[in-house]
């Protein structure tokens, strides 16, 4: 071999190694679980995408998002949760209530998870503590099921002369049961009798508002569950057919026909997740992330729903409202 093929050869064995190491590495791959569905999960997933954006994650470009969602279909979250570790992805996101975030922690102790609950994350197993989760799992917690005592209490401001209410959960759900429980307590302070309906799926739903046609109470409390938000509009229906006063969890029921609703901001939790599953991308271990909690709540009042009704918005209810729709 001539001295200069010799060289030529050894300069390319030199070059291909460092090329090979110049390659872009596999774009990073979050995985999203939810248990409700694509068709009202799109103002979640923009806040949560705006949160990846603000530590310098944009999807397509920096970072793959695979979605899941379970249509509010318990049964299906395992499966869901099981494909994505299996893929693997590098950060588990769940959203739509506790049951995501169980499936996931069950599926599996090493890849993070970052998740939005409306429960207590300790109690449930997912974390050591609020302030130092101490596993692999860490995110926001809205409280939401905790504020079924205030929406009780809200409702019964608004109608004070009222004998009966009724609330409505899904029993299958930790959220749910927790829900009932709650409730029972608030409705015993307050010298309430209430009827407490369940619904674990879209016909349980209907059967429940078939009592609620024969029975009808003065009041309903629609509990805090991802299987009413994918049956959202369905619920409001029913609710207007049966001509009942009723709160909800979150001010998007409220906007679409609802009467009132009290709520954290929802949106604001998307996007912390979105930093937080950003910074798990850069490095940041679930462990030493603290778990978030909402710090600003509103309460939203429908007055087109409450002419309807023939209610009368108490003053002090009223001047209470961060948002009033006309």
């Amino acid at each position: 071999m001539e001295r200069r093929e010799f060289i030529m050869l050894a300069g390319a064995a030199v070059a291909w190694p460092l090329a090979a190491s110049a390659q872009p590495s596999p774009m990073p791959v979050i995985g999203f679980l939810s248990t409700r569905s694509a068709k009202d999960t799109g103002k979640l997933v923009s806040a949560f995408a705006k949160g990846l954006e603000e530590v310098g994650f944009s999807e397509g470009k920096s970072v793959s998002i695979d979605y899941r969602f379970a249509d509010g279909r318990l049964d299906r979250l395992s499966e869901l949760a099981a494909a994505l570790v299996r893929r693997p992805v590098t950060v588990l996101v769940t959203s739509g209530g506790t049951t995501s975030a169980v499936a996931a922690k069950a599926a599996t102790s090493s890849i993070p998870v970052v998740f939005v609950i409306g429960g207590d994350p300790v109690a449930l197993g997912l974390a050591a503590s609020l302030s130092h989760p101490g596993g692999n799992a860490t995110g926001f917690t809205i409280i939401s099921g905790d504020l079924a005592p205030k929406r009780l209490g809200l409702l019964r401001e608004l109608v004070p002369n009222a004998k009966r209410f009724a609330t409505l959960t899904n029993p299958n759900t930790p959220d749910g049961r927790g829900q009932s429980a709650d409730v029972h307590a608030a409705a015993k302070a307050l010298g309430l009798e209430i009827r407490f309906l369940e619904a674990g799926d879209e016909p349980g739903i209907e059967k429940a508002f078939a009592i609620i046609a024969k029975e009808k109470p003065d009041a309903l409390l629609v509990g805090s569950d991802p299987l009413f938000d994918v049956h959202r509009d369905k619920l409001i229906a029913l609710v207007a057919a049966a001509a009942i006063p009723a709160i909800y969890q979150f001010r998007d029921y409220t906007t679409a026909g609802g009467l009132m609703s009290y709520d954290p901001d929802i949106l604001d939790a998307y996007r912390q997740i979105g930093v937080y599953a950003g910074k798990v991308l850069k490095g940041a271990s679930p462990a030493d992330l603290p778990i978030q909690q909402p710090t600003k709540f509103h309460l939203v009042i429908n007055l087109k729903t409450a002419s309807s009704l023939g209610l009368e918005i108490p003053a002090n209810l009223l001047a209470r409202a961060d948002e009033v729709i006309e």
